[in-house]
Order: structure tokens, then sequence, then C-alpha cells
């Protein structure tokens, strides 16, 4: 047998489902591919862009975060502060009696009485200490109006002008910053000025 048709002809063959779908592809032509490539790459470059532009903004939103987070902190930090400032200012008042009464103790009082006074008196000054709380040193000082409170000008011409002369009320620092001021007396020498 032979593949040739017995009509006469030359017998076609017949194409596969394969064959066929290659045919009905349509080959695009080397101008079409140039075009395609060309909005490919404008695809990618706006891609690339937008990419880009959304990374700057993650990125700057983390750090926006992270700034936010540390501020929070902070302010909470400074609150928690606050809130022991409060505390500690009603608790030098309390110190401020003590200092008072050992400063006047009655003759007829008894050492032993006395010297739980004292060990009380020590131990709040401890805890204010431990706190961070600190005297604020004023007599023989110049006058500073961030630690110092005039509350009398003595002329005088035994100590330089604006000197610290006398206290009347122990200032306190709680850390670096004044809780109270020292109230003072200031030397005010009409020689000097």
């Amino acid at each position: 047998m032979t593949d040739e048709p017995t009509n006469g002809g030359p017998r076609q063959r017949t194409k596969t489902r394969g064959e066929e779908r290659a045919d009905a592809v349509k080959t695009p032509s080397r101008f079409e591919l140039a075009e395609r490539i060309e909005a490919l790459e404008a695809e990618l470059a706006q891609a690339t862009a937008r990419s880009e532009e959304h990374l700057y903004n993650w990125q700057r939103s983390a750090a926006d975060f992270s700034n936010y987070k540390r501020r929070t902190e902070d302010e909470r930090a400074q609150l928690g502060q606050f809130s022991n400032a409060i505390l500690i200012g009603k608790l030098l008042a309390v110190l401020d009696d003590f200092d008072r009464a050992l400063e006047n103790v009655p003759p007829e009082a008894h050492d032993a009485w006395i010297e739980g006074v004292k060990l009380v008196e020590r131990k709040l000054r401890t805890v204010l200490e431990s706190e961070g709380v600190t005297p604020i040193e004023a007599v023989g000082q110049p006058f500073d109006p961030n630690l110092h409170e005039a509350v009398v000008h003595e002329p005088t011409a035994d100590h330089p002008d604006n000197q610290v002369i006398g206290e009347l009320q122990r200032g306190y620092r709680l850390r670096d910053r004044v809780i109270r001021p020292s109230l003072v007396r200031v030397a005010n020498n009409p020689k000097e000025q």
C-alpha cells in the first residue's frame, strides 16, 4: 500500500491538532514586538516608581511611629516624675517640721525619745535622697534667682552685695530640676553698688 491517492491526485496529509494550533497563532512582526517591549518597559518603570514611592512612604511611617513611641514614652516618664515631684513637695513640708522640732527640743525631753525622732528624720531624708532629692546649698553663695527666692534684702557692710546671708526655708532639687527654691536673706551692700 502506498500513500498515493487512487483517484489520481496527490493526497493531502491531514494536520494534527498541535499543528493546527501552531498555525492559528499569529506571529508578531519585529515592529509589533518592539512596540510591546517598549510598552512593557514603560509599565515596569511605572511599577518601579510606585514601588519606590510606597517604600519611601512605609519608611517614613515607620520613622513617624518610632518617634511617636519615643515621645509618648518620654511624656509618660515626665508625667511619672511630675507625680513624684508633687508627692515629694508634700513630704518636704514634713521634713521641715522635723527640722524645726529638732531645733527646739525642750530640755526635759528624754534622750531616747529624741534619738527616735532623729532616726525617723534621717530615714525620711534617706528615702528622699534615694529618689534623687538633694538640698540646695544657699548660705554663703551668690544669689541665684533660679535656686533662691529672696525674702529679705538686708543692708550690711559685713558681706558682699547679693550674697545669701541666711536661709529661712531650705530649697530642694529633684535630680536637676528645682522643686522648691530656698527662701533666703540677701546682703545689700551699699558700698559695692
